[in-house]
Order: C-alpha cells, then sequence, then structure tokens
C-alpha cells in the first residue's frame, strides 16, 4: 500500500482560497448551518481542490455525502447499486444526462476529498475511480438499451438475447483509470440479424449502431451539469472512419488480417466491462490469439522502441516539458515496462494475460522475470507518479499531466505529498524518474541491441564479411586481425555455407533484416570469446541459427539481449551436447535470458517446488498442455545443470546429483497426474489402508522403484530411467468410480498410463526412455507386480545378476507402507548367505559376457563403462561383496550407491583402505570424466595414460578376488 502523510497544517495562502469559497458556499440558499462545525475541515479541502469546492457551491447537498468518509462507512460503495437505484426513476435522457452527471460529479468528489486528505491509498483511488466510470458507462448502456429495445425490440441470436459488449480500453480497462481521464472504448456484437419482439425490426448493426450513439451522447456531451466522461472511440479496427460497432466475426477478420503493432499493445489492457455467461467468452477467444503469441515473443520491443520513439517527437513537438506521463521516466515509460512483458511472456504465461498494471508487475517478480528489488522501486516510483497525476488533475478536474507553473497549485502539490517546498519535490520527482527509465532502458533502450559494446571498427568489417560479395582472398583478409589463414579458411567456409542455405530458404524479409544486424555481432563474440576454436565454435551457433532462422521471435531474442548471445556462444563452444539440445528444442534460448540464473541451478531439495509452481501455470484440465510442460521443465533444468557443469560453477560430483534430483521430482508428478486422471475415470481401487499413512495420491498402494544409475544417484546426461512398479493391493473389489474395474486391473493401467505420460512424443520430445525389462520375469513380466510377488520372485527365481542389479535399487515415490515393505524384502534377498564358489562364477560369467558384447575393441580409446578397468568392473565388484558378505555385515544393504557401500567395505574391513581408496577414486574419475565425453558427444576417452594408473589398480583388485577362477 502506498500511503503519504494526512494532510495537517494547510500554509496561509491556500486557506485564504478555501475560506473565499467557504464563504461562497454560505451565500447559497440551500446553505444548512450546521455544517459550520465542520468549517475548518470543509475550508481545508477547499483549499486543496477548486473542483470540489466548486461542486459543493453549484450542488450543496454533496455536503452532507461529503462528511461521511469511506473509512467510516459500513463497506466499500457499490456504485452499480447506487447508480441502479438513482436511475429508477428516469423516465427520459434529459434525465438520464443530469443524473449521471450530478452521479459523477458526487462521487468524484468523494474521492478527491479522501486523496487530498490522505485518507486513502492511491491504489484504493485509482480502483475507485475506475470501478465508477465503469458504473457509470455500463449502467447507462442499458437504460438506453431498454428504451430502444421497446420500440424495435431484441437483437437474438443462437444463445438467446445479445448484447453490445463495450471493451474498456487503456487504464480504464487496466482498473487503474487516472482522474480526469477521457475513456477509450470499443463496441461489439456476437453476430447479424434482424430484432424481433418490437414494433419495428432493425438489423442488428444499426440497432447498436444507435446504442452506441446514445451512449456516447449520454457520457461526451457537455449540457449544464458538465461531462461525465470524453469518449475516444479512435482504438476501434480501421479508426474514425471504421464503423462504430462491429459483430464478432468483422472484428476478428480485421485483428488476423489488419491488425497493427501499436493495437496489440493497446489490446494488452482491453477488458470487456460488461461480461455474461453467453457471447463472452468469444470475445476472448478472438482477442487473445491477436495480442499473444504462443512463444516468447521478442519482436514485440521493436515495435514498442517505436511507439516511444514517435511520443518522445510529439512531446518536443508540442513543447511537454516536464509532463510526468510522456517525459522520461514518466508514467508511460512503466507501462511500457509491463505492458512490454505481457506482450513477450503472455503466451507462454496465461496469468500474465490480465490488464492490470500492478497486479502483473507483482506476477512479475513472482515469476523471477524482474528482480524484486528492481520491480519493487518501479512500483513505488509509479505510484508515486499516479499520486502526483491524481493531484494535478483534481486541483480543477483537468486532463493534464504537466507540472503546475504557478505557486498556488505548486503549494498544493506539495502540502498533499507532505513537502516541505517545490525545490524537495523536483528532487524526489528526479529520483522517481530516474528509477522508471532506468528500468525502461534495461528492458527497451533507445535503440536496438543496447547492451553490446560496439566497436564500429571490429564490427565493420565483419558487416562487409557478411553482406558483400567477396571473394575467398578478401574474406581470408578481412578475418586477419583475428585469425591466421589456416584458421580463417574454416571459419569462412562456414560462414558461406551458412549464407548459400539461407539463400535456399524462405526466410522472409523480416528475418533476414534481423539476420543481417544479428550476424556480424555473433561473429564478433566468437572471434573476441574464443578465437583459438572459432570455426569449431561458429558451426555449432550455426547449428542453432539454422534450427531458429524461420522463426523471428527467436532471432529477437537473441538481437535484443546481447547477454543471451554471449551465452549462447558460450555453451555452443564449450559442448556440442548442448549445442544439440538447443537446436532441436529452441524454447530453450527463454533461459539464456538471465546469465546469473542460468548457471545456477536449482537447489536440490527445491526440484519438487519449482515443478509444482511449474505445472501451476498450466490448465490441469489439459493434458497436452501438461505433458508439454513437464517436458519443457526437464530440458530447461537440464539446461542449467549442464551451463553449471561447462562453466566450472557446479563441481562435477555434484552433476548427478542434480540430475538424480531432478529425475525423482518429475517421476512423483507424473505418478501423480497418472492417479489423478485414473481415478477421474475409474475411481479409486481398493487398496489396503493405514490409518498411520498420509493419504495422498503417492500413497495409495503403489510405489515406484528406481535401479541402475537412478537407484545409485548416478544418473547421467540423457540416462534412461530403470524402474519397476509395485502394488500391495489383493482386493478384488471394482473401483469406486464411474466405470469401475477390479482394483488389481486399476494399478495394471496406472502403469500403462505412467509409461504413456514418459514415452508419448510432443514438441519437446519424451520425456525420458524408461527400460522396464528388471521386473520380474523381465520383458514377459506384468508391468507391475504384487509386492508378495516381487518377494516371491526374488527368493526363488531370480537370477543372480538380478540379485546383483537389486544392490541399486532404491524406493522413488509411493507407498511409506511399500517403502518399508520392499526394504524389507531388498535386505533379506541381499542379505542370504550364498556359496563363494558359484557366486563368484556367475559374477564373472556375467561381466566376461558383457564385456564380449559391449566392451571396445579400439586400440587407442579406452571405454569407461565396459572395457577391463572400468566402470562396470568396479561396480561388480561391489556387488559381489555385497551378495557374499551382507550375511554377516548387514550395513552393506543400506546404501545402493558404489561409493558409499565402499565406505562401507572398508569399515568392515573386507577390502584395505588403500584398495577401497583407489576403487572410489578411479569409479568418481570414471564418472566425471564420462559427464565431459556425453557433452563432448564422445563414446570414449583417449587413452593416453591418464587413466593407466587407476585401470591397472581395478584390474589388480578384480583377480585378487577371482584369482582362483
Amino acid at each position: 500500500m502506498h500511503t503519504f502523510p494526512v494532510t495537517e497544517n494547510v500554509s496561509p495562502e491556500l486557506l485564504a482560497i478555501g475560506e473565499r469559497h467557504w464563504q461562497a458556499l454560505t451565500e447559497h440558499h440551500s446553505f444548512n448551518p450546521q455544517w459550520q462545525v465542520h468549517e475548518a475541515q470543509i475550508c481545508q479541502v477547499f483549499a486543496l481542490s477548486d473542483f470540489v469546492a466548486r461542486q459543493c457551491i453549484q450542488h450543496p447537498q454533496f455536503i452532507d455525502e461529503l462528511l461521511t468518509p469511506f473509512s467510516q462507512q459500513p463497506s466499500e460503495p457499490d456504485y452499480t447499486e447506487l447508480l441502479k437505484s438513482a436511475l429508477s426513476d428516469v423516465t427520459d435522457e434529459d434525465q438520464l444526462h443530469k443524473t449521471l452527471r450530478l452521479f459523477r460529479h458526487l462521487h468524484m468528489a468523494r474521492i478527491t476529498l479522501a486523496d487530498v486528505t490522505n485518507t486513502q491509498t492511491i491504489e484504493d483511488s485509482l480502483y475507485r475511480v475506475s470501478a465508477l466510470s465503469q458504473a457509470l458507462i455500463v449502467q447507462a448502456s442499458l437504460w438506453l438499451r431498454t428504451q430502444l429495445s421497446a420500440r424495435f425490440g431484441l437483437p437474438m441470436g443462437e444463445l438467446g438475447e445479445q448484447h453490445m459488449y463495450i471493451i474498456g480500453m487503456g487504464k480504464l480497462g487496466g482498473r487503474e483509470l487516472n482522474f480526469s481521464s477521457d475513456i477509450d472504448l470499443i463496441f461489439t456484437y456476437p453476430e447479424q440479424g434482424m430484432t424481433q419482439g418490437g414494433r419495428k425490426s432493425i438489423e442488428h448493426q444499426q440497432f447498436f449502431t444507435k446504442l452506441a450513439q446514445k451512449l456516447i451522447t449520454a457520457l461526451h456531451q457537455i449540457t449544464v451539469d458538465g461531462q461525465v466522461y470524453r469518449v475516444d472511440m479512435r482504438l476501434r479496427p480501421f479508426g474514425e472512419s471504421g464503423p462504430l460497432v462491429m459483430h464478432f466475426a468483422a472484428m476478428e477478420d480485421y485483428y488476423q488480417e489488419q491488425g497493427r503493432e501499436w493495437e496489440r499493445y493497446a489490446m494488452v489492457k482491453g477488458r470487456v466491462l460488461n461480461p455474461d455467461d453467453t457471447y463472452y467468452p468469444e470475445i476472448a477467444d478472438i482477442l487473445r490469439p491477436f495480442i499473444y503469441r504462443r512463444y516468447l515473443d521478442y519482436s514485440a520491443l521493436d515495435s514498442l522502441r517505436k511507439m516511444k520513439a514517435m511520443i518522445k517527437k510529439e512531446v518536443r513537438r508540442r513543447q511537454l516539458s516536464n509532463n510526468i506521463k510522456l517525459g522520461q521516466g514518466g508514467i508511460r515509460e512503466a507501462e511500457f515496462i509491463v505492458q512490454s512483458l505481457q506482450l513477450i511472456r503472455g503466451g507462454r504465461e496465461p496469468a500474465l494475460q490480465e490488464q492490470g498494471l500492478l497486479y502483473n508487475l507483482q506476477l512479475l517478480i513472482d515469476m523471477e522475470i524482474l528482480p524484486s528489488k528492481d520491480a519493487t522501486a518501479l512500483k513505488h516510483s509509479y505510484l508515486w507518479l499516479r499520486k502526483v497525476e491524481h493531484c494535478l488533475q483534481q486541483f480543477d478536474d483537468k486532463q493534464t499531466q504537466v507540472l503546475p507553473d504557478n505557486d498556488i497549485d505548486k503549494l498544493r502539490l506539495c502540502t498533499i505529498l507532505g513537502l516541505k517546498d517545490y525545490q524537495e519535490f523536483s528532487a524526489q520527482l528526479a529520483e522517481h524518474t530516474g528509477v522508471i527509465h532506468e528500468q525502461f532502458l534495461l528492458l527497451i533502450g533507445e535503440e536496438a541491441a543496447p547492451e553490446l559494446d560496439k566497436d564500429d571498427y571490429a564490427l565493420s568489417p565483419l558487416e562487409d564479411l557478411w553482406l558483400l560479395p567477396l571473394s575467398t582472398e578478401e574474406r581470408e583478409e578481412l578475418l586477419g586481425q583475428w585469425l591466421n589463414q589456416e584458421q580463417a579458411q574454416p571459419f569462412s567456409h562456414a560462414l558461406g555455407e551458412f549464407a548459400d542455405s539461407l539463400s535456399a530458404s524462405r526466410i522472409g524479409q523480416r528475418g533476414e533484416n534481423i539476420l543481417n544486424k544479428l550476424i556480424p555481432q555473433l561473429l564478433l563474440i566468437i572471434l573476441q570469446q574464443s578465437p583459438d576454436t572459432a570455426s569449431q565454435s561458429l558451426n555449432r551457433c550455426l547449428q542453432v541459427f539454422r534450427a531458429i532462422y524461420g522463426r523471428t521471435a527467436y532471432l529477437d531474442l537473441l538481437f535484443e539481449n546481447q547477454g543471451a548471445l554471449k551465452q549462447l556462444v558460450s555453451l555452443c563452444s564449450s559442448s556440442p551436447w548442448v549445442t544439440d539440445q538447443i537446436s532441436r528444442f529452441p524454447l530453450l534460448l527463454d533461459e539464456l535470458l538471465n546469465p546469473a540464473q542460468l548457471v545456477n541451478p536449482t537447489e536440490l531439495t527445491e526440484y519438487d517446488a519449482e515443478l509444482r509452481l511449474a505445472m501451476l501455470r498450466v490448465d490441469e484440465t489439459d493434458l497436452e498442455q501438461q505433458m508439454e510442460a513437464l517436458r519443457q521443465f526437464k530440458l530447461c533444468q537440464q539446461l542449467k545443470i549442464a551451463a553449471a557443469d561447462t562453466t566450472g560453477v557446479l563441481p562435477v560430483m555434484k552433476v548427478s546429483d542434480h540430475l538424480t534430483f531432478l529425475a525423482q521430482s518429475i517421476i512423483r508428478q507424473v505418478v501423480n497426474l497418472a492417479w489423478q486422471q485414473m481415478t477421474e475415470k475409474y475411481g479409486e481401487p481398493d487398496y489396503p489402508q493405514d490409518p498411520t499413512e498420509q493419504h495422498d495420491m503417492l500413497s495409495r498402494g503403489f510405489a515406484v522403484i528406481g535401479y541402475g544409475k537412478l537407484g545409485g544417484y548416478e544418473l547421467g546426461y540423457g540416462s534412461d530411467l530403470d524402474l519397476v512398479f509395485l502394488h500391495n493391493c489383493t482386493s478384488r473389489a471394482a473401483t469406486n468410480g464411474p466405470k469401475s474395474i477390479e482394483s488389481g486391473l486399476f494399478y495394471l493401467k496406472l502403469a500403462q498410463r505412467i509409461l504413456h505420460l514418459f514415452n508419448t512424443k510432443t514438441a519437446s520430445g519424451n520425456l525420458y526412455e524408461v527400460d522396464m525389462r528388471l521386473r520380474p520375469s523381465g520383458s514377459a513380466g506384468l508391468l507391475v507386480c504384487h509386492i508378495d510377488g516381487f518377494s516371491e520372485y526374488q527368493t526363488q527365481t531370480a537370477w543372480t545378476w538380478e540379485h546383483q542389479a537389486l544392490t541399486r535399487a532404491r524406493f522413488i515415490v509411493g507407498s511409506p507402507n511399500l517403502a518399508q515393505a520392499f526394504s524389507v524384502v531388498r535386505h533379506q534377498i541381499l542379505a542370504q548367505k550364498r556359496d563363494l564358489k558359484p557366486l563368484q562364477e556367475s559374477v564373472t560369467q556375467m561381466r566376461e559376457k558383457m564385456r564380449k558384447h559391449l566392451g571396445s575393441s579400439s586400440k587407442t580409446g579406452f571405454d569407461l563403462k565396459q572395457d577391463s578397468g572400468g566402470i562396470a568392473d568396479i561396480e561388480f565388484i561391489v556387488q559381489y561383496y555385497v551378495l557374499a558378505y551382507a550375511w554377516e555385515f548387514p550395513a552393506l544393504t543400506k546404501w545402493p550407491d558404489n561409493v558409499r557401500i565402499l565406505h562401507q567395505l572398508k569399515a568392515s574391513e573386507l577390502l584395505s583402505s588403500q584398495d577401497t581408496e583407489l576403487l572410489a577414486e578411479a569409479y568418481l574419475t570414471y564418472r566425471n570424466t564420462n559427464h565431459r565425453l556425453v557433452l563432448q558427444q564422445v563414446e570414449q576417452a583417449p587413452d593416453g595414460g591418464e587413466f593407466s594408473a587407476l585401470r591397472e589398480g581395478v584390474v589388480r583388485i578384480w583377480q585378487q578376488i577371482f584369482a582362483e577362477l
């Protein structure tokens, strides 16, 4: 809430003005002597507002109403009901005009009194002015419609009676109307036809045109009682040359075929003032695709910048100095900041499609689109200017945003704002406009690409390189200041190939124009950041450009945000895997906008909360959107992990932790979604209930078990998920939904639904590859297994390799009871006492089989996973020890990850300290190297000797354990 000091001390100069107005009031024949008790209070208000004084002198009956402040009323004034009551006895249009004007003057005087005495916040004032305006417009329209329908009948349609919908634009649409504003309106109606039920039937177009004309007259015409509002209809389709009112189909055709960028900007604040449940939703369906794009729309910035330039020219031409709305750092710039972000992001973030600036500013903070500190300062400065604007207009009910040039109004302004003099006001004004203008420049700037440090000398030859038809020698010569001839040749060749590919594509003029400005900047950044690998970096960046050059929104994003362009070069230079990800899924470019946030991955404990927040922004009834949102979340978070990894911000040991926790959160959300969809269709199964268990969707007789890398907290980039599904339902009872099925079958269908959510390919690909082959009986087994059946299978049927796999299995999500039951089964199986000789044979035979089929035949490379002395050898050693000795050392079954099991082997003295440290070092080194190889899209590590000592150590330990075989 933005408050100001309550006005107490009014200067003698102002009090003299108030006393003169009071004297004029006392001379009115309707003056009530009882008002003299309130003389001091009334004089103070009269001193600060000639408008209030004039209205009270002309209409003394207002005094009693004014003496009851808002704070003493039992509830917020309901202008609609109050106006309905006032219009109930009106019988002709002259009476209508008078009633509307008196109603407006009375309630505007009440709002002014609260403002100049600072007994209401500026937010409340903006809301009340807007609510009053809406009531006057809508109720006047309803009264006039009733009069017209008596003669011509009513326009009817498929859904019944048709209305003329009134779209309030600008601050009226945003519920932030300034005090003496004019009102921008657009009128529309559903469909053409003939009116029904009147003495004379006319076309709907005629009926609504008559209604529109009468409404404008009722509001706009100046009578002896003044005016309600100045009505501006120039924002309607085709402007002043267009029809006064349009039917839906014609309006849709206009905006689809002829709508201009400034109309998109204006429509951001468009709001239907008289919505209903019949035809009104169609209006949103017409306007939403025109205003908002489904992608991040950075093309809006260029249009907004041009609009701002036009306004600046108008300010200069009309010599609008000291204009707090249009001047530098004024109200309009604050509106530009919020509305441009709405245009850019509103298609992807439907919550931003609301009209109010203050509401959207808070959303931008909540969504972390604007930094909280900056946005709070922007809001504070914006409200301060709105307060000043209200003051200026409330002095005499005149629409002005120009600072006063007379001492009286300067004194009034300082009094209301609680400032000692106009010098202090000017200082505060400079501070607040400075805050707004700084934020405005950060977002929109005065010209394209404001963040780029343009070295004209350096950029000029690169513009020639891209735009001019040069020979090979000339191109290499231009590159000479950065690259030698050997480096320049592939660089020039890559650029030439890209240019040739453009000539064969349909990029469009706008895309070509942006590329012609963007490519030289890209080249300069590459040559400055990575001259030694310039051709490689260029090829990777151009791979991304080939994927997006038909989508100008992404080209705009990179051109308007030099930080994002630099981040793209950095990421592509560091990793072809990241390059492929961005090329396949250009939506990831959005993540480059905040470089600091990009390399700061989500905290491990926050993935669940971040995913829930992302899913809240999606329509919960739209499965396709939900599936896409899950995939986009995974891609964006994975990119942040990779960015932090490649830049060294995230230690490599933590990469798997982040990838694993990310996967766990997504699994949890997928199971949740699948359960919701299943229960909506079939109802809930008859699962065993435990009164101590928290009955949420993830604890109802179902569990997901993670094996392999997921189970061992060792997921890598692009890893699949080894999953097993368990349930504990023994009932054959039917589910309790509209389409009931047997409870056991419910869990099978639930498993199928979960796999569908994971495996379905959307625009953002599939979610994860899911491998279910580790379930009982493998591919031949049921998708979901009862916990008792799982236990029986593991006890009686499972092979040794399946018990090995169980060492890396853990509960991921589901019923706490099942989690405990699985833990018991897992421990019982792993802690069985086994004959060592057969166990050694089984383990070594399986390892040899894997090495034969999966190992590397290369003599120069090292397959970190399968080659001798690699990851698989270490995993098999660890698994062997668990199966061999867990009966004697139960702590070996506690953890599913190899490093912590190695620590237990050391603590149990089953392996020497030297051997466990070597195995742990080798395992972590191999895993970390493997992350690097995946990011570089290299299958094998070069065996240049750096792994020799580790490999020899692992082989030595293997041979010691399995020597007798």
